[in-house]
């Protein structure tokens, strides 16, 4: 699975070099576009039903919460329900993968804080150092970084996604189950 914002050369990278990938956009960047085509005094309720959305247990929770939110919103907001309903299939991707996973896999987030405190040291040395003294500082902020990371949630799933088990839900799907849907 690849997991990221609507940068256009990003996705359109992994088709031609992993095509097929299950795709997730990132429900932070999403929530964040969404609501800035909101008014101040809607965007609280906007987000709430947003987050009903990604919280919900199962996919067809998901999915009613998500056609709540455009009916309540496509009249008065067309451009923030169109955003959203543009990429309703990779919102609700992570469906597909291990309860276990979802906290990991719904946004890039853990990603992007890892580097901010790089993009934020880097920004503030430019011209400071030499590129090799510069690459010495990132990689050392990087481990530094590394020592707050968490272990994934769930990794013991891992080999399953691997090898391509079905979830539906986050729960894996027996041999049984999968011949009955």
């Amino acid at each position: 699975m690849a997991i990221g914002d609507g940068a256009l050369g990003f996705w359109a990278a992994l088709e031609e070099t992993y095509p097929g990938t299950p795709q997730q956009r990132c429900w932070v960047h999403k929530t964040g576009n969404v609501l800035n085509c909101f008014p101040k005094s809607t965007q609280p309720k906007a987000k709430t039903m947003l987050h009903d959305i990604w919280r919900a247990e199962t996919r067809k929770s998901a999915e009613q919460a998500f056609d709540l939110f455009v009916k309540t919103f496509e009249d008065k907001y067309p451009k923030a329900t169109a955003s959203l309903q543009k990429d309703r299939t990779e919102l609700l991707a992570f469906y597909d993968f291990p309860a276990m996973h979802w906290q990991s896999i719904r946004t890039t987030n853990p990603i992007e804080s890892a580097f901010a405190t790089i993009r934020h040291r880097t920004k503030r040395s430019k011209g400071c150092l030499a590129r090799d003294g510069m690459l010495h500082m990132i990689f050392k902020l990087g481990q530094c970084a590394e020592q707050n990371w968490r272990k994934l949630r769930g990794f013991n799933h891992l080999a399953d996604v691997i090898q391509g088990v079905n979830f539906k839900d986050g729960i894996k799907q027996t041999q049984t189950e999968t011949a009955a849907a």
